[in-house]
């Protein structure tokens, strides 16, 4: 159990680290690849709702923490991204390859149109809706690119903090 925690506690650091240092200076058309949302998704999609609930609260917080705008907002939103994508993977039982890239295109442009309602209705957006449609596309575009770098090693970092049976003969 420590183990599982330590692991996924790495995983979420290394994600903000990296999403608040070198991501943040690759901008490509004005919008930067969301990680913290690549790896709420691959998590839920590997583990299940309830673990993607808990990530998509550490990421979304984490996040929160480093932006000078209301704290929560991010948090709801990858809370709630978590929870429905390990649910989606659990009714979806396509072998694909491809469908974790799917999932995490997919995803996180619901995340971003949620996220971008719930600052409109608070007062916090005041961008042109063109501005917004253009952020949740490419943004989406950027996390589909990162998720067949990422899966394998998200994958890899999840089955290897599993506790293992040793069976005693």
């Amino acid at each position: 159990m420590i183990r599982r925690v330590l692991s996924i506690a790495a995983i979420v650091v290394t994600a903000l680290l990296l999403q608040s240092t070198v991501f943040a200076q690759l901008e490509l058309l004005g919008v930067r690849p969301e990680l913290l949302y690549v790896v709420t998704i691959v998590i839920a999609v590997l583990e299940g709702p309830n673990e993607g609930a808990v990530v998509g609260f550490v990421c979304g917080m984490s996040q929160d923490f480093l932006l000078a705008g209301p704290k929560g907002i991010t948090a709801l939103t990858l809370t709630l991204l978590g929870y429905a994508m390990g649910l989606v993977r659990t009714y979806v039982t396509s072998p694909s390859p491809l469908l974790p890239t799917t999932l995490a295109a997919v995803g996180t442009a619901v995340g971003l149109a949620f996220y971008e309602t719930v600052a409109f209705l608070l007062g916090q957006f005041d961008q042109p809706i063109g501005y917004a449609i253009k952020v949740i596309l490419l943004a989406s575009a950027y996390n589909a690119v990162l998720t067949p770098i990422l899966y394998p090693l998200l994958r890899r970092v999840s089955e290897g903090s599993r506790r293992r049976r040793v069976v005693r003969f």
